[in-house]
């Protein structure tokens, strides 16, 4: 996984639109890039609509913040409309910026292993440097703690 004080890697993508946004277009600004395992779970939508409900702060603080799963253009625009979020979401189909983030990790559940997207954010600066890694993240009051780091900065 990427550490703090490390370039952030660029990438480009589709998001939940069907535009392609590259990190390297929000050079300048503070990103908030938050990766998650999959649309319309109980802890994804808890965590999506927990960023939803403070963008306008994470705005305030000149942040952008970008949700990133492996579920298609589709799944997100669903998602998207169905929780009014308003913040894109990028298509990680392919698993290519997971694994370039170092969260697409193997996983246990019930004894069973498999391979998915460690819930994971990471804020980066204004020059592309990441500032803070959240790893393993507990949905409750995360954004919250995503917020005062941004503020930190």
């Amino acid at each position: 996984m990427l550490e703090e004080g490390q370039k952030a890697p660029d990438f480009t993508v589709a998001t939940d639109q069907d535009e392609q946004i590259a990190l390297s277009s929000l050079q300048g600004k503070t990103v908030v890039l938050y990766f998650y395992p999959k649309d319309d779970t109980p802890g994804c939508t808890k965590e999506a609509c927990g960023f939803r409900d403070l963008n306008a702060d994470f705005a305030a603080a000149g942040a952008t913040i970008l949700g990133v799963s492996p579920d298609s253009v589709a799944s997100h625009q669903k998602f998207r409309d169905k929780f009014n979020l308003d913040f894109p979401l990028l298509a990680d189909a392919e698993k290519e910026i997971a694994q370039l983030y170092g969260v697409w990790k193997e996983k246990n559940m019930y004894g069973r292993k498999y391979m998915g997207v460690e819930r994971t954010t990471f804020v980066i600066d204004s020059q592309g440097v990441i500032r803070n890694v959240f790893p393993k993240v507990k949905v409750a009051q995360h954004p919250e703690a995503v917020l005062e780091a941004v503020r930190a900065l």
